[in-house]
């Protein structure tokens, strides 16, 4: 059972200090447990209150210890799933939070749907406003992205380079200043949440199967 957000406690820097590079599985033992007290349960504790401010966050997952991505023990991950491979994201390392949004591993079908939307003078010029407004907040935009102009499209089009996405991703770090050892690391965690909201139901309507 997860307790109350506090915010991460100061420890949890010292904590992911010792793990930083790569750690000899012996400090990695002696660090699993300080690991999962004071880095992974504070995410946990977080999400479930993003959860009860707003039940769209509800289908989320903490990585655990032995799920890194890249040995990456140093930084604790979390994503919220709101659509098949479209999932928002919380990062917690020595920098502190960074959030964002994800359309990634997408199969061949989602990407054929996502340049149909973004070819239609409806839903493109739509995305384009939210992704300016997205890198006016802050928000870094990238993606993989195919090296040639797509086939079938004229190589003037006024949103070629989107068109060659494979991946969008939208990502902003919140920084590590005293409120992320307070509950109101929650609160920056729904503010930009909410900022991405567009994006995100941009691409769940245009692009996830329904």
């Amino acid at each position: 059972m997860t307790g109350v957000f506090e915010g991460w406690p100061r420890a949890a820097f010292d904590v992911l200090l010792q793990l930083e590079g790569d750690p000899s599985a012996e400090v990695r033992r002696r660090c699993r447990r300080d690991r999962e007290d004071l880095v992974r349960r504070p995410m946990i504790e977080l999400l479930n209150v993003v959860a009860d401010a707003d039940p769209q966050y509800e289908d989320f997952s903490v990585w655990g210890y032995g799920e890194v991505l890249l040995r990456a023990w140093q930084r604790q991950h979390a994503i919220v799933r709101m659509a098949r491979n479209v999932e928002l994201g919380v990062r917690f390392d020595l920098d502190g939070l960074e959030v964002g949004v994800s359309w990634w591993y997408a199969p061949s079908a989602q990407i054929e749907r996502y340049r149909s939307a973004v070819a239609d003078p409806g839903s493109g010029p739509r995305l384009v406003a939210i992704l300016r407004k997205l890198e006016r907040e802050g928000f870094e935009v990238s993606g993989d992205q195919l090296k040639r102009p797509l086939r079938g499209y004229p190589a003037d089009h006024p949103r070629a380079t989107l068109l060659r996405h494979k991946s969008v991703i939208a990502t902003r770090p919140l920084g590590c200043d005293d409120w992320i050892h307070t509950p109101a690391a929650a609160d920056r965690v729904l503010t930009a949440f909410a900022q991405l909201q567009p994006l995100t139901q941009w691409l769940v309507k245009n692009v996830s199967p329904s």
